[in-house]
């Protein structure tokens, strides 16, 4: 039985973001690492192991997430990464000290459409401090309905589809779940748009 809060469990979203991450694991060392809704944090703790300085990160109000994050890094021996309450849309004193980041992953965090905007402001605040970052993210595609391109728009983002052939994740046993349904996983990066407007 799924614990009901959503961090309690590696979503296939996380296993197509370590792929990535893996691939391109060469990359890695010595990047600054950013998780956000990290939750069980498997791609934090893989980009970790693969030498990127990481911070993990999940809700300020989810103390059981938080604390997830810290067992992870205990399990993979990385007590040393730190782990962070970070609230999408709030400005807070954690989020405003934090030190210069080159990559932020988030694997799952477009789930409840009420959240896109809060995400996107978060993410925007980031990229605003750390113009060269990018956002490596994966979604599971659960309504036709469901779109974050305005938002895009309206806080000056741009995103780049990733193809999952292209990092070996369009294999139906990497993203497989217990879970009733099938799991379309989609990929992109989002970082600012060009002043151009690209």
């Amino acid at each position: 039985v799924l614990d009901s809060q959503y961090g309690m469990y590696v979503w296939p979203c996380a296993v197509v973001l370590a792929q990535y991450l893996w691939v391109h694991r060469r990359s890695l060392p010595g990047k600054r690492v950013l998780e956000v809704g990290a939750g069980v944090s498997l791609p934090g703790v893989l980009a970790a192991k693969c030498g990127a300085e990481v911070i993990l990160s999940d809700s300020e109000e989810l103390p059981q997430c938080l604390q997830n994050c810290r067992k992870s890094c205990l399990m993979n021996n990385l007590p040393h990464v730190p782990v962070i309450g970070l609230t999408w849309g709030r400005i807070s004193p954690e989020l405003l000290s934090l030190a210069p980041i080159d990559i932020i992953l988030g694997s799952d965090v477009f789930f409840d459409p009420k959240d896109f905007e809060d995400i996107l402001t978060t993410i925007y605040f980031l990229l605003e401090k750390n113009p060269h970052a990018q956002f490596w993210t994966t979604y599971q595609v659960r309504s036709a309905d469901w779109s974050i391109e305005a938002l895009l728009y309206k806080w000056k983002l741009k995103n780049t589809h990733i193809p999952l052939h292209s990092f070996s994740a369009d294999r139906e046993h990497l993203a497989s779940s217990s879970l009733p349904g099938r799991h379309t996983i989609e990929m992109m990066i989002i970082s600012l748009a060009q002043s151009d407007g690209t």
